[in-house]
């Protein structure tokens, strides 16, 4: 028997090594993006068709390379950022670990055009499947161009996977973001299918923050900024009317490198204790500066997790600074004591106060007791003709008349139906009254038992089905909105919308796009109560964002889930008779009135057999 080990040959080995490095097409962006700024680049420009899948392009006009360092970049393990174990603990620059390049190069076809200053030609190369095909000086401009076609185009299986044009292109606008935030100081243009999305010029952190998020930030921003000789942070966080359903707008920089740390973002949720409702998210691009010797970023193959050498240290630090920031600019809880306009119409005020009141006023036992010198104490003994038939308060009402007057208002469709028999054998009489428990649940009388409704999961349900029917033929009515609101979105939320919109016309939702980034809601589903649209457009935007289940739905099953869940009567709310009587109603003509959409029941049927064995009988 022959021998089983033997050494991968290098092109797989490469392979194996891109599907760590490059995951999907925002992943290459990155890696690009990263070898540009460490090139000494003023001017970046990242060009991009079809969500990344035919082109990513980066042309800088950095240092750029030999002919000899062109041809080693490709090589694995190739780098020139470390030359002995210790630099590996005081990394400063972002490309480092000499794979990404190789990487690159093992997935997709690649051209690489690079010219130093001091050379007269630069060199060219193709590369496909970690070979160079083609190699040759050629004229070009200072700097580096770096074309990467057709991503996996060797790994037809890893090209599969990857998702629509829309959702690539969301990912590509993250990490354009994230390395834009990093280093304001530099000029960075994305252009995409041929149309540019950003154009940035040079400038401080806050121009740069507010050049992506959107002028709406200009005034709504707090400094942060505090030094000591361990760590500094400086950056901005947003004051408590920026907070959002969605947590798109959060970022942390270490040593100009983003980080993803849920440690460092609960230290900034409580420095905004009490100021924001239970469901938002604080905004904030925070920038920690400190020695490369208190970080380890070789945790995790995307660099994004770190670990940090004393993580207290620095969640104490953030929270201090947050707070800090936050107190001196006065954002806390206040009172509003600005006149309300509201006043100005009370009787009061607009009528006038003639010399008959004056006296009815001055002669009455309260401005007496109020008027005479240390008698604001004092309270006469009088025969108040409002407390003599107290009692009667508390004598039961005349049971036939409390009978009459509630038939007189009770609903023609009560009384026509006070038994409704639902296709799952469930009788509910209806002529006996629900009862809500905890704002909660809801008891109904069957003919042998009663029955247990959760009133939200019921409600998941019935908008389920109904929103169900919507998208997939049956479109639903849309309210048109007196008053269009617009909406204006972070960029990798506003791609998101855009990719939704088709889906949101079904169920109802008219809303179309003024620019990159901003949104007009001309109308919305005709059984939603207009007021909140734009709250329910970012929270729809974060549900599908965070959607969790181990099932792949497809996008317009997670549109009505998120929908169901979000316009579900909420637990806690306290129901009319007729609101409890259409909820049950509605919720026995489900196809399968039984479960929510989430797979917990919606009811509990206690039988008459059941209820009589827990009593012993």
């Amino acid at each position: 028997m022959g021998n089983l080990i033997q050494l991968l040959p290098d092109h797989i080995a490469n392979q194996i090594a891109a599907g760590e490095v490059i995951q999907r097409p925002a992943s290459a962006v990155k890696e690009l993006l990263e070898n540009a700024t460490d090139a000494g680049a003023t001017q970046i420009q990242l060009i991009v068709s079809e969500g990344g899948k035919s082109l990513i392009q980066v042309i800088d006009n950095g240092k750029g390379m030999s002919e000899t360092d062109a041809r080693m970049a490709f090589e694995r393990h190739a780098t020139s950022k470390i030359r002995q174990i210790d630099d590996l603990f005081r990394i400063n620059t972002m490309g480092f670990r000499g794979e990404a390049l190789a990487s690159i190069a093992a997935v997709a076809q690649v051209e690489l055009k690079t010219r130093r200053e001091e050379d007269e030609l630069g060199t060219r190369l193709e590369i496909e499947n970690s070979k160079i095909i083609v190699q040759e000086p050629c004229a070009c401009a200072v700097g580096t161009q770096i074309s990467m076609k057709n991503l996996f185009f060797s790994v037809p299986a890893r090209r599969n996977f990857l998702k629509n044009n829309a959702v690539e292109m969301r990912h590509i606008i993250d990490e354009f973001m994230r390395v834009a935030l990093a280093f304001p100081a530099l000029a960075f243009n994305l252009t995409s299918n041929g149309q540019e999305v950003f154009h940035l010029e040079p400038g401080s952190h806050k121009q740069r923050i507010i050049q992506l998020l959107g002028n709406a930030y200009q005034t709504k921003l707090v400094s942060v900024k505090e030094e000591t000789d361990y760590m500094n942070i400086h950056g901005l966080v947003g004051k408590p009317e920026t907070a959002r359903k969605t947590r798109g707008d959060q970022y942390f920089f270490v040593n100009n490198r983003f980080i993803k740390s849920a440690y460092l973002n609960h230290a900034v949720n409580t420095a905004f204790d009490n100021l924001l409702p239970k469901d938002s998210f604080p905004t904030y691009i925070l920038y920690i500066d400190l020695d490369p010797a208190q970080v380890d970023i070789n945790v995790h193959p995307t660099k994004q997790e770190i670990k940090f050498e004393d993580e207290k240290i620095i969640y104490a630090f953030v929270q201090a600074a947050v707070k800090h920031a936050l107190a001196q600019f006065s954002v806390a809880p206040s009172l509003d004591f600005s006149l309300n306009a509201g006043i100005q119409q009370l009787d009061a005020i607009n009528r006038p106060f003639t010399e008959e009141k004056k006296e009815a006023t001055a002669s009455s036992s309260l401005y007496q007791t109020f008027s005479k010198k240390n008698q604001a104490h004092f309270i006469e003994k009088t025969e108040d003709a409002s407390l003599k038939h107290w009692k009667e308060f508390f004598t039961p009402a005349n049971s036939e008349a409390t009978q009459s007057s509630v038939a007189s208002t009770t609903p023609l469709w009560q009384k026509e139906n006070t038994v409704a028999k639902a296709d799952s054998g469930i009788q509910i009489i209806y002529e006996i009254p629900f009862v809500q428990l905890h704002q909660t649940y809801l008891l109904a009388t069957t003919r042998d038992g009663f029955i247990v409704i959760h009133q939200q999961l019921a409600h998941e349900r019935i908008l389920y089905e109904k929103y169900g029917q919507a998208a997939h033929g049956h479109q639903m009515a849309t309210q048109k909105s007196l008053f269009p609101v617009s909406l204006t979105l972070a960029p990798a939320d506003a791609a998101l919308l855009n990719d939704l919109l088709p889906d949101l016309a079904q169920i109802g939702y008219q809303i179309e796009k003024n620019d990159q980034h901003e949104f007009v809601i001309q109308g919305i589903p005709a059984d939603i109560l207009p007021g909140n649209e734009q709250n329910a457009i970012e929270l729809l935007l974060e549900q599908f964002k965070h959607f969790s289940s181990e099932i792949q739905f497809s996008k317009r099953e997670k549109i009505i889930r998120c929908m169901a869940r979000q316009q579900a009567i909420k637990a806690g709310r306290t129901l009319t008779s007729r609101e409890m009587h259409q909820l049950v109603e509605e919720l026995f003509t489900c196809n399968s009135p039984n479960i929510s959409p989430s797979g917990a029941a919606t009811y509990l049927l206690f039988n008459g057999d059941y209820l009589t064995r827990m009593f012993g009988k």
